[in-house]
Order: C-alpha cells, then structure tokens, then sequence
C-alpha cells in the first residue's frame, strides 16, 4: 500500500509537471497561427501581384500588336511619351511627329495606355462619320466640374440631349443675338480705351473671357445686366482658367488618374475649389431664371415665342415632364454651355487678334472693308456678317493655326480601317489632334505662313482639312453662335484700334481644353481718331 501511495503521489508529481509543460508550451500557439496566416496572405498577395503584371504584360502585347503596323517616335517601356505632356513644348514635338510620321502615329501614356494621334483628313473622315463614344479615360476628369451634358454624353441620351437643344441655335433666335453680342464688345472696347490711357499694351485674354461670358449670359440665359464689372463673374471666368491648367495637370500625372489618390493631394483640393466657384455661379443663373419665370404673366410670354433660348429650353423640359430632365441634368447642360460658350470664344477671338496684329498688311484690309460696309459702326446687324469676305477669309486662316479646341478623343467601339488599309482594334483610344491637322504640310502647304488666300471665294480643300468646330454628327452645335460672335468681334475691335503685338511678350501656344498661351496674349493697342 505504500508503494501504490508513493506511486500514487509520483503520478500527481508527473501529472503536474505535465500539465505544468503544456500550460508552459500552450501561449505560442496563437503566434503560430498567425504567423501562419502572414504567410498565407503573403503568399496570396505575390500570387495577385503576378496575376496583375501578367495581365499588364498581355495587354502590352497585345497593344504592341494592335500598334505594328504605327511607327512613333521611341518610348520608355514604362513612361511611354509622357515626357512630351511634360514640357510647354508639346505642341512642337507633335509637329515633328506629322513631319515624320503619316496621317497618324502612337502616343504611349504609359506602358499599357496608348492613345492613335491623327493628323490626316482621310483619317478625320472615316473617324468622325462613326458614332464612337467620347474617350471616357480622359473626359471623366472634366466631370466633376461640368458633370454629364452634351459635351460628355454618349449613345442615346446625348442624342436625346442634342435633339432638345438644337432649336436654341435656330437662324431665327441666332439674328436678335448679333445686336447683343455688338453691345457686349462696346463695353470691353470701352474699357480698353480707358486702359490705354495709362499703358497701351494690355493682355486682351481675360477682357475677352469677360466679354464672351457676358454674351452667352445674355443671349442663352436671359441675364439682364453687365457681367463685365460683375467681381463675381471675374472669379467665375478665374475659376474656369484654373480648371483648365488643371486638368491638363492631372492629365499628364498618370498618379492624378485615380480619383482617391487625386482627392487626397493639394492640387486635388484646389481643383475641388475651383469647381465650387463655377457651380456657384450656374447655379445662380439657374435661380434666377427660375425666379423670373415666376412673375405673372411672365412664364405665359416666354410659352408663346415660337422659339426658346437655351436655359428656357431646359427649364420648360423639366417642368413639363419632371422625369424627363434631372435637376443634375439641367445643371450639367448648363455647366458645360456656360464653359463652350464663352471660353472657346474668347480664344477664337483672341487668337484672331493676335494674327491681324503680327501681319498688320491683312489687318488694315479687313479694316477697310469692315469700314466700306459698316462705316462709324455704330449698327451691325446679321445681314453684315455675309458682306465681309475678307475678313471672314482672315478669320477662318487664324482658326486654322489657332483652333480654339486643339483636340478632341475617341475610343473604338468597333474595329477600323482606314484609307490606306491599315486597321485597329475595338477599345483603342484615338486622339483626333486638330492643331496637327491644321499644320499638317502635306494638308496645308507652308503651313505656319498666314494667308488668307487659301480660303477665298472658289477655293477647295478637303472636307475634312479644316475642322476649327470638329465635325460629324458631334460637331459644335453652337458653330454659327460662335462664328457669328467672331465677326461682331474683330469688325467692332479693327474699327476702333490699330492692333500691334508686343515684341517682348511672344504669344506662346499651349494645349489645355482650350488652345491658351503660356504667358498671356499681349498686344499694343492705338486709338483711331
């Protein structure tokens, strides 16, 4: 018995030191298990990443392979050509490109974006007579400031879109225009001769920008009153430069592209800025527009003209069938036009000016023929505009070295083959570069040499050599606005000054949304008696 004891007691002894051993091996367990599973998620995250760079490598290939028959320029396996967004000099590279390489050559983003630059009318035509959509990857960064209007829709609902507002540009609401747009010039005319006062040389590019918003506001948006003393209408036509450059900056950091990344950087937050001051300022022209329509007697008056302006036509399609526009809608179309409508202007016209400036034998023609038909110009109406073919020839060879929009993008819904029997795929991005279009020699013969000659009366080019208002059935629905406004604009300005550029301040082209120049346009201006 006390043998069993004392085996008894031995056996609580090793139990003890049993449990004492495995109560003291028992904490690393949960390591182990973790440890474990770092290992598993590393070894599912380098699995992902392989899968991704394999699927990057094949997309490479295959863009590669899409691209043979393309030469370009060389490009970075990994930057690709990004280096020429980089630099204020792109403009000039393309220009090398349209020398080197025919009708059209690739332009690589990156290692796996690329983008067809055409430059070829031949091209311009198959391309345009299509219905692909807007190139998405590069348009969705205009959205959050011009949301999704004429400019940025696709398929049927642009349709839809560009079928309700085309009676706005109607020949019959355009004509009453030229009076008010006549009126918008005198003030900024008026405002230049105080200037020049106390300097005669003066960048005309913001006073444009001013004048053209005050145009549009007053023609498309029943706004009565002067926008060109307005401060909040200078922070508007600000905020609109702003947005511009900054677009084009986050266009050229490939980091920019995604929204998350782009929200956290400062540069982001200014752009979310910038976008705040222009909503402010739409949405108040929206409100009161709303508010005078509700004046009696007044929603009545404006039911029985048988044609609408712009914003009545949007309003009245929303109050008579309230699902058929959004008020996101609304604002989105009134974004975009409230941008269209005065900023392409404004470089039209400023660059038209900076033209007739830098070869004063052609400005002082216009002149006198602007001066046999219009004589003091203190009227100009809408059967003027057809009487100036001169100057319209000068008007039209400006647009030719300076088109407002230098570009615009695409992505093949379907694959393409082009005159020459080279072809591509669905899905390839093509950028359809209008300024290499128009310097194009084998198009335009001495292409940087300003002659109005080629556009004389009888003379011939290809349909789609000159595309200052792009073309198809998505071209500038307000072409003729626009046109119109160009005439009333240089006639009223060529009356009044005798325009001279500034030889210390070269205008230096350079491509945002809208063709602007690096450091302003400036030009001496003199007072004719």
């Amino acid at each position: 018995m006390h043998r069993g004891g004392c085996n008894s007691q031995a056996s609580q002894r090793s139990g003890s030191l049993c449990t004492m051993s495995v109560s003291g091996l028992s904490p690393p367990r949960p390591l182990g298990s973790v440890s474990g599973l770092l290992q598993v998620a590393s070894l599912l995250g380098l699995v992902l990443l392989l899968l991704k760079a394999a699927q990057l490598y094949l997309r490479r290939q295959w863009l590669l392979k899409a691209f043979q028959e393309f030469p370009c320029p060389p490009s970075h396996w990994l930057y690709g050509h990004s280096q020429e967004l980089r630099n204020d000099q792109g403009l000039q590279d393309l220009l090398k490109r349209v020398e080197k390489f025919p009708c059209a050559s690739p332009r690589w983003l990156g290692g796996t974006s690329v983008q067809l630059l055409v430059y070829d009318p031949d091209y311009m035509k198959v391309i345009l007579g299509r219905s692909d959509p807007k190139s998405l990857g590069t348009y969705k960064f205009m959205a959050p400031w011009i949301g999704y209007g004429l400019l940025l829709l696709n398929g049927q609902t642009w349709f839809q879109h560009r079928r309700m507002l085309t009676p706005a540009f109607h020949y019959d609401i355009l004509k009453p225009y030229v009076g008010l747009m006549a009126n918008s010039v005198r003030v900024m005319l008026d405002k230049w001769e105080e200037l020049i006062n106390q300097d005669s040389h003066l960048d005309i590019f913001g006073h444009i920008s001013l004048m053209t918003l005050d145009t549009i506001m007053k023609c498309a948006f029943s706004h009565q009153g002067s926008i060109q003393t307005d401060r909040n209408s200078q922070s508007y036509t600000h905020a609109v430069e702003d947005l511009n450059n900054r677009f084009y900056v986050r266009l050229r950091n490939v980091f920019y592209h995604s929204d998350i990344i782009y929200r956290l950087t400062r540069e982001g937050s200014w752009n979310h800025r910038a976008c705040k001051l222009a909503h402010q300022h739409t949405e108040q022209v929206i409100k009161l527009r709303k508010a005078q329509l509700r004046k009696e007697g007044e929603l009545e008056k404006v039911r029985k003209k048988r044609h609408l302006d712009f914003l009545d036509i949007l309003l009245f399609a929303r109050m008579e069938n309230g699902s058929s526009l959004s008020d996101k809608d609304l604002r989105a179309e009134v974004d975009t036009f409230m941008f269209e409508g005065h900023d392409t202007t404004a470089s039209g016209i400023s660059w038209i000016l900076y033209a007739l400036a830098m070869h004063p034998e052609h400005q002082q023609k216009c002149r006198e023929e602007i001066q046999g038909l219009l004589g003091d110009g203190t009227s100009i109406s809408w059967d003027h505009l057809d009487q100036m073919p001169y100057t319209t020839m000068c008007i039209k060879e400006a647009l030719r070295l300076y088109p407002p929009v230098p570009g615009i993008g695409r992505e093949l819904s379907k694959p393409i083959t082009f005159p020459d029997g080279r072809s591509l795929p669905r899905g390839i991005m093509v950028m359809l570069s209008f300024y290499a279009l128009h310097h194009n020699p084998k198009v335009w013969p001495n292409p940087e040499v300003f002659d109005p000659f080629r556009f004389a009366p009888g003379s011939s080019q290809h349909s789609h050599a000159f595309l200052p208002f792009s073309g198809g059935s998505r071209n500038c629905i307000g072409k003729q606005f626009a046109m119109n406004e160009l005439k009333v604009a240089v006639a009223l300005t060529l009356l009044r000054f005798e325009l001279a550029p500034d030889p210390s301040r070269v205008a230096v082209p350079v491509p945002r949304i809208v063709l602007k120049s690096k450091n302003g346009i400036h030009l001496h201006l003199r007072k004719l008696l």
